[in-house]
């Protein structure tokens, strides 16, 4: 496994992110807890959780899932890079939700209880809330750092600007502030070229791509079954064949499995840290793992952005 800098930090993190959101929902316990064990038999230390996911309101399961495997013992928790997030409605009363300092407060308490660990490693907004000033949520970040409780702060879901807002005014309370972005970003969705990138370039902030393969759509849709196909993929792959074709074409040329292409076309952008791969089973976490090793020519990067065309940064991606 090969490991970067999160960010402007120092801390050392794996090149893949094991994504949990389907823990509970689509992959049972037993099974979580051995994709966990092998992900850490592949070097894998990075993992991103929410305190939302697991498809229960207000209960946490997967943040639960993870706690029960860390309370195996075995040096489990201490191997691992945990992040979770906050945001997300956790209850049908005021202040179970968002970004105000009390809910921020409870709602960090309450993962630290699931999780069955006494901090977290990057506690990441999960979206931005404008209704909230950023010194009432900085002061209770920096309060929970404190604490010990949370060693870094991330975002997820943040524009450019707000990027460079949040890092500003941190930086006048001699705060750390923002160190990553977890956004959505894959060759069919390249939109956070024209500003998001630039601004965590700026600023140091390490980008943690989600859905780096468009939800499955580049996973190579065009020849298997149509049946058990989720809602709406059938209507993607018809309004994106056009790209697909070629796509998969292109990877077949190459030898290589589209999946693995689309994580390394990311892993070779020097301003991403880590795309978040969310395996279902454990042959999709050790499937993954080809990415690492797959070489992106500069010949292969301008096939691709033929292809998938990207966006320049603004204002000359849109001014001329």
């Amino acid at each position: 496994m090969d490991y970067t800098n999160l960010g402007r930090t120092g801390l050392k993190v794996s090149r893949l992110c094991l994504g949990t959101m389907n823990f509970g929902p689509q992959t049972s316990e037993e099974d979580s807890f051995a994709v966990m064990d092998r992900a850490l038999e592949h070097g894998i230390n990075f993992w991103d959780s929410a305190n939302v996911y697991g498809g229960k309101k207000g209960e946490g399961v997967t943040e639960q899932i993870i706690g029960r495997y860390f309370a195996q013992g075995g040096g489990r928790r201490e191997k691992v890079v945990l992040a979770t997030k906050v945001y997300g409605d956790m209850g049908d009363w005021p202040n179970t939700s968002r970004l105000s300092a009390l809910h921020i407060r409870r709602a960090c308490d309450d993962s630290l209880r699931r999780l069955q660990t006494d901090y977290i490693d990057l506690y990441q907004m999960h979206h931005v809330w404008r209704d909230a000033p950023w010194d009432e949520i900085w002061q209770a970040m920096e309060l929970l750092v404190q604490q010990g409780k949370v060693l870094y702060v991330g975002s997820s879901n943040f524009a450019g600007w707000h990027i460079a807002q949040a890092n500003e005014i941190a930086r006048r309370r001699n705060f750390i502030g923002l160190v990553s972005e977890q956004s959505l970003y894959n060759l069919n969705a390249r939109t956070v070229e024209r500003d998001l990138i630039p601004a965590c370039e700026a600023y140091g902030v390490g980008i943690i791509p989600w859905s780096p393969l468009g939800g499955g759509l580049l996973g190579g849709v065009l020849d298997k079954p149509t049946e058990g196909r989720r809602a709406g993929m059938s209507k993607q792959i018809k309004d994106n064949r056009a790209k697909l074709k070629p796509w998969e074409a292109l990877c077949q040329e190459m030898g290589e499995k589209p999946a693995d292409v689309a994580l390394a076309w990311l892993l070779s952008n020097k301003a991403v840290t880590a795309p978040i791969i969310g395996p279902r089973t454990m042959e999709q976490l050790d499937g993954s793992l080809r990415a690492l090793e797959i070489e992106m020519s500069d010949d292969t990067r301008k096939k691709l952005d033929e292809i998938f065309p990207g966006h320049r940064p603004s204002p000359e991606g849109y001014a001329w």
